[in-house]
């Protein structure tokens, strides 16, 4: 059964959530009602459920975790006889497998949000598992208490028997031996003093064997060092007949000097006269249970592979941190194995997990001050978390540390690996943030670590952060923004050099975004380039300019504009359909493949063999001239010009920004003259970018440049701005 595939960030629908609810429960009732000793139908056993379903989801959301109301849910099983460890189980399946499918964040909302990060959706599953192990530990109290409730009416029902009448005496003490002997849990009866008065068989196994090491000793001398500090306070309550029973777990020390571990109950037993008389005690060995959770609790929060503490108790331990008093301060350390996947990738999954695990000995090894933890989160991420009041300095000394015991090469299956690695540090005093806050903080850091280079680590800082999830925030909208029409273009003249008129126009993609205004391309272009939405943006862009340049030709009697300069990224470039959909373009548009002008940056053709170029001279062939953008930053050989498919060299505007102001540098002059008469002599027209000044035109049209554009013409600006230029021209 699958939830309707729906997106975070919405208020959740009630209808919806019942609905969801309603399914989730009636999967739970499948699991438990075969294994139930009830006479209601599987029907009302649904609707017993739907309420403990709807306090699961609650918990789930909950903004502090509260393990109670699962217990409880886990002792309303109890009440409803699903007592069967069949049922436990099958209702810890459907939690597991359902409870975040069905109400976890991400549900229920709007299409139009972005996706909940990874950390939300991790921290929604480490919720439902410790949802599941406090429902396993209600439903164990539960049966416990049960259990117990019984046996306890089994001795009370016993001991009262003895003082029945004489003529039932021998055979009310029969029954009462065979019950006290046969029980499965350990009774002894002391006096109001603490003399043990009577033991049974399994209370003397449950000690070892010795009924003398049992009755030796006072029940006030059975103190152990991890007694609970209020138990021997009930006790004395109850000796003085305040109160008529207590229960509690509790730690015995048996002869050999190994620890029995109980639950216990102590009930008072009164005379006729309602006096206190003697003390009831009834002890269940948890031992082997309570070495088992133990066991269930490492196996939980611990990484099967490097034994390391895992994800869901580095957040116990981070939210314990965090919610510390205002004086405490923490420090995380979030590293990521630089160049792990490929190792995994071309070694294999195994000699992958054996340098995981060298990698988590040393990791440990660098942590082991007080205070200090590391744990695995997943894959080759790990974090290492340090508390105290000296964070500020330790942080940087555990990274240090870290890098340090990483420096050494690891030696796995007879290859010798150098490890490097990435760490992002978070630190700052506790009860400030969140611990989503605090991992998608370390994570961006930890990403900026990597983007420098690696194997280092850097150190959070707010605004760069806040930039980084702006960075996402524009990336998860651009899809939207251009099926919503977002986007818009600026048109920048081309003018001839010689006589000022308007040659052409480039054509410059703006988004105008609903919060953050109108941003320029270098704000979004490297996003789309990274997320591949460039292309059908490139593809918009082409489309809208071409049309708006058949439109000049049209309404403007010399023609308007002779060209349009589109911008081609480096994806566009490798895209298959780029010589189609811009034929297709022209085609549709009616604009003669002259007027039409692609430009390339210089990086993007560096070292390009012929399987890139070819769509280029496809194009070129077809009468579309390609310009080299930004020549001169790429450090191309010049050599290499003779072999690309291009028409015109747009030289970058850092050889000419020294020709603003006279006088101007005699070496900025022959570098340029220089580059001129090399296209020129390729036959290359020339167009200079960023031109401000009427001195720095005047030596450019010197120097033999074609065409210019820059502010000293026009900044770039709507198309009625460009049909305004040209009109002027033409008078």
């Amino acid at each position: 059964m699958m939830a309707p595939s729906q997106t975070a960030g919405s208020a959740v629908d009630p209808d919806d959530l019942d609905d969801r609810l309603r399914r989730f429960a009636t999967i739970w009732s499948r699991a438990v009602y075969p294994v139930t000793a009830t006479s209601l139908t599987r029907a009302e056993v649904e609707e017993h459920l739907l309420p403990l379903a709807r306090q699961l989801s609650e918990s789930l959301h909950a903004r502090t975790f509260d393990p109670r109301t699962a217990q409880r849910i886990g002792a309303a099983l109890i009440d409803a006889h699903c007592t069967d460890p069949e049922a436990l189980a099958g209702t810890l399946g459907v939690i597991d497998a359902y409870l975040v499918l069905y109400c976890g964040p991400g549900t229920g909302t709007a299409p139009d949000r972005a996706p909940e990060t990874e950390t939300a959706a991790e921290e929604s599953r480490a919720r439902c598992a410790r949802l599941q192990h406090a429902l396993a530990a209600g439903f164990a109290q539960g049966l416990r208490e049960r259990t117990l409730a019984e046996q306890e009416a089994i001795a009370r029902s016993s001991l009262r028997a003895r003082s029945d009448a004489v003529s039932a005496l021998h055979a009310t003490e029969a029954r009462l031996r065979a019950v006290f002997e046969g029980a499965a849990i350990g009774i002894w009866i002391a006096d109001l003093e603490g003399n043990v008065l009577e033991v049974n068989e399994t209370l003397t196994r449950m000690f070892g064997g010795l009924e003398q090491h049992v009755r030796s000793k006072k029940v006030s001398e059975w103190s152990h060092p991890e007694d609970r500090p209020h138990i021997w306070q009930l006790y004395r309550e109850l000796i003085r007949g305040e109160r008529e029973h207590f229960r509690a777990e509790k730690p015995f020390f048996r002869q050999d000097g190994t620890v029995l571990w109980t639950n216990l109950t102590v009930s008072l037993l009164r005379d006729p006269e309602g006096r206190p008389q003697y003390q009831l005690a009834l002890l269940e060995d948890t031992t082997e249970r309570r070495l088992l959770n133990l066991r269930l609790r490492y196996e939980a929060t611990h990484d099967a592979l490097t034994g390391l503490p895992n994800r869901t108790l580095f957040f116990e331990r981070l939210e314990k941190a965090l919610s510390s008093g205002d004086d405490s301060r923490f420090g995380l350390c979030y590293l990521d194995l630089d160049g792990f996947k490929a190792i995994n990738d071309s070694l294999g999954h195994a000699t992958g997990d054996r340098l995981l695990v060298e990698v988590a000995d040393r990791l440990q090894s660098c942590a082991t001050a007080p205070g200090e933890m590391v744990a695995r989160l997943g894959g080759d991420e790990f974090v290492a978390l340090t508390t105290g009041p000296e964070t500020e300095h330790e942080v940087g000394e555990l990274a240090a540390r870290i890098l340090g015991a990483l420096a050494a090469p690891i030696r796995v299956d007879g290859r010798e690996f150098s490890v490097r690695g990435s760490i992002g540090i978070v630190e700052g005093p506790a009860a400030e943030r969140t611990t989503a806050e605090v991992l998608r903080s370390a994570d961006i850091t930890m990403y900026r670590a990597k983007s420098a280079g690696g194997n280092r680590y850097e150190i959070a800082d707010p605004e760069l952060d806040a930039r980084a999830i702006t960075r996402h925030g524009l990336t998860t909208a651009l899809p939207a923004a251009l099926e919503r029409g977002e986007f818009f273009i600026e048109y920048q003249p081309l003018v001839h050099m010689d006589d000022g008129s308007v040659h052409g126009a480039e054509a410059l993609v703006r988004w105008s975004h609903p919060q953050h205004g109108v941003l320029g391309p270098d704000q979004f272009i490297p996003l789309a380039e990274h997320t591949g939405l460039i292309v059908p943006l490139g593809r918009w862009v082409l489309q809208e300019a071409v049309r708006q340049a058949r439109f000049w030709q049209e309404h403007h009697a010399d023609g308007g504009p002779l060209r349009i300069n589109v911008n081609l990224s480096p994806t566009q470039l490798h895209h298959p359909g780029l010589v189609r959909d811009t034929v297709a373009v022209l085609e549709r548009s009616g604009l003669e493949p002259g007027a039409l002008c692609l430009e390339v940056t210089e990086s993007a053709l560096i070292g390009a063999d012929e399987g890139l170029l070819r769509p280029l001279r496809q194009l070129a062939d077809l009468g579309v001239d390609i310009a080299l953008d930004d020549f001169g930053t790429g450090y191309s050989n010049l050599a290499n010009l003779r072999r690309l498919p291009v028409s015109v060299l747009k030289l970058d505007r850092s050889f000419t920004k020294g020709m603003q102001h006279l006088p101007v540098d005699p070496v900025d002059l022959k570098i340029v003259e220089g580059i001129v008469s090399l296209a020129h002599s390729l036959e290359l027209a020339v167009t200079v970018e960023g031109v401000e000044t009427g001195a720095q035109a005047d030596q450019l049209r010197e120097l033999g440049c074609d065409t210019a554009q820059g502010w000293y013409y026009a900044r770039p600006g709507p198309p009625d701005q460009l049909h305004a230029l040209s009109l002027a021209d033409a008078v």
